[in-house]
């Protein structure tokens, strides 16, 4: 399809569009944060969330997938990032625990293209 070429051959729309998807994925999971606390009290509770994401089997099975993938992906991360010598990594460590797994994941991989940018402009 030329529509994935254009993805594959323009890595500055591929960054911006992983920047967009990592925006999107600080935004909704703290929408659906926010209203959790709303909801069940004026803190976050995470006893209660982690209950509540594993109340039945649809939920425990998305729990699951996202457990097991996140933290497959999060061990390739720090792997890549060290490999390619990746700057403001931090973010996307912090990001993980502190925003949610959504916004770090595509920011890391927004910081990754801009990586693989520069390191093609220096060669």
């Amino acid at each position: 399809m030329n529509s994935f070429n254009i993805l594959k051959d323009n890595k500055q729309i591929l960054a911006y569009l992983y920047l967009f998807l990592s925006i999107l994925g600080a935004i909704l999971p703290m929408m659906a944060n926010f209203e959790f606390a709303r909801e069940y009290g004026n803190s976050f509770d995470i006893n209660n969330f982690i209950s509540l994401a594993n109340a039945n089997p649809a939920a425990q099975s998305i729990s699951r997938d996202l457990l097991i993938g996140a933290s497959a992906t999060f061990i390739w991360i720090l792997n890549e990032s060290k490999k390619l010598n990746m700057k403001n990594m931090w973010i996307v460590y912090v990001g993980t625990f502190l925003i949610a797994f959504a916004f770090s994941a595509p920011f890391f991989l927004f910081l990754r293209e801009r990586r693989i940018i520069e390191l093609e402009k220096i060669n």
